[in-house]
């Protein structure tokens, strides 16, 4: 996937849908509104991700010449309305959650407000990136909560679904508080911190594992070293000795990697403890996720940092979320769905989250025109398809909103165990007269008049 082919990266409906629209004369001003209608029942919270992403992909959306030539294969698509693609460049607005912002069930991540066409021509793109990087920046955080201070490192890359996945899952791993990653195409692109020593293969590929060691220290001195390949604690012994009799290579740690890793971690400490290397520190990763990294520390357990992979690399408990792009406002008229299950409130709205004695107590979803008590979310990032400083998204700046943010929410929602009860939210009274208003006009079979905002 590049800059040239992404336009292409789309449900095919988006393009006969968008070539309606132009041949019916459907250009009107449209509200596209991008949130998750629940949360998963282990999921307390999300974080919100991606937004660095699409607003680039916004910003540079363009349909240059082999694009346009590859869409010439649908018969569907005709050379007029290619004519018109190959000019359509972004022009709208977007309002949206900054990342690293705690976010809940029916609460817009983003809002597009755009000409039809251009709004619905996103929605494949955005949905993909958003639902990706908010899916493992919320499953990241919970292993960073569980680590309660303890280093984690991002191990994922070679299980997760695919190149893009890999890389855009290391940014947002970064968000959520994870400290490094071992992926060094993603260190160098978002200027990640990156990390990693040896495999079971390079201890494999010696003649003992005394000799590995050796060698491998004095390569890299200052490394740590992965002592299970045969039995764990005779390796941790041949590490003590290495340690003590060649001070010089600093030792720096050794890798726990399968096993009772609890009880190995306290045998490995007393280990090196007896010898006198009080500051050789303990590693451990192996089919860790937040539940198991919760129970090493509740143990006690002597670890200082841990390697997480597939179960944060690819949200195995919870691999996917209930995300939706929703037409909830055109040509000034709010729109909405009466789908059971799938209730769409009408128009653009606002989040106000409501804090009481340095918490966050509640949140109230409102209209953007409103005034509500509470902190605003959505902010505007992209005004006429350029972006706002608001809009600038460093993931530095995001962790560090994510770490003051999540800090805000009640102990219960910050847990691992679903919250009882749930972080509340509500809808504000004056949405809920305007839904109502809308839905009974639509049920009516008329059409809701323009109303304060241009939104009926």
């Amino acid at each position: 996937m590049n800059d040239a082919n992404v336009p292409l990266l789309t449900d095919f409906y988006e393009l006969t849908m968008a070539r309606a629209y132009w041949k019916e004369g459907l250009e009107g001003e449209a509200v596209f509104s991008l949130f998750v209608r629940r949360l998963p029942r282990s999921r307390n919270y999300l974080l919100a991700c991606g937004l660095e992403e699409a607003l680039r992909y916004l910003e540079t959306l363009s349909f240059g010449p082999g694009a346009i030539a590859s869409l010439r294969a649908f018969p569907e698509i005709a050379d007029d309305f290619l004519d018109r693609l190959a000019r359509l460049r972004f022009t709208g607005d977007v309002w949206a959650v900054p990342e690293g912002t705690p976010v809940f069930g029916d609460e817009p991540i983003l809002e597009v407000v755009a000409p039809i066409a251009q709004g619905q021509l996103a929605e494949t793109y955005l949905t993909n990136q958003i639902h990706l990087q908010t899916l493992l920046a919320s499953k990241a955080s919970r292993v960073v909560r569980a680590a309660a201070g303890r280093a984690v490192v991002d191990f994922g890359v070679r299980r997760m679904q695919g190149a893009d996945a890999g890389v855009k899952s290391a940014r947002a791993f970064a968000i959520a508080g994870v400290g490094a990653t071992s992926n060094v195409l993603a260190g160098r692109l978002f200027g990640i911190p990156v990390t990693g020593t040896m495999a079971h293969s390079y201890v494999q590929a010696h003649a003992s594992e005394d000799a590995a060691f050796r060698k491998f220290a004095r390569l890299y001195p200052g490394t740590i070293l992965l002592v299970d390949t045969y039995d764990t604690l005779s390796g941790v012994a041949k590490v003590a000795r290495l340690a003590r009799e060649h001070p010089e290579l600093k030792v720096r740690g050794i890798r726990l990697d399968s096993g009772d890793l609890a009880a190995l971690s306290f045998e490995a400490r007393r280990i090196l403890d007896r010898a006198g290397l009080e500051d050789v520190q303990i590693f451990a990763s192996g089919g860790l996720d937040e539940h198991a990294v919760a129970r090493l520390v509740s143990a006690g357990a002597p670890i200082t940092g841990f390697g997480v992979g597939t179960a944060m690399g690819v949200s195995q408990d919870e691999p996917s979320l209930d995300i939706a792009y929703k037409l909830t406002a055109y040509a000034g008229r709010g729109r909405l769905k009466l789908s059971p299950g799938k209730k769409l409130m009408p128009g653009r709205k606002q989040i106000f989250r409501i804090e009481e004695d340095g918490r966050a107590v509640r949140d109230v979803i409102g209209r953007s025109n409103e005034s509500c008590d509470g902190r605003p979310l959505l902010v505007k990032v992209l005004e006429k398809g350029r972006r706002l400083p608001e809009g600038d998204s460093d993931w530095r700046d995001a962790r560090r909103r994510a770490e003051r943010e999540v800090a805000l929410l009640p102990e219960r929602v910050q847990a691992l165990e679903p919250a009882d009860p749930p972080y509340p939210v509500e809808f504000s009274r004056e949405l809920r007269r305007y839904y109502e208003r809308v839905a009974g006009d639509f049920e009516a079979g008329v059409r809701a008049p323009a109303g304060p905002g241009g939104e009926g």
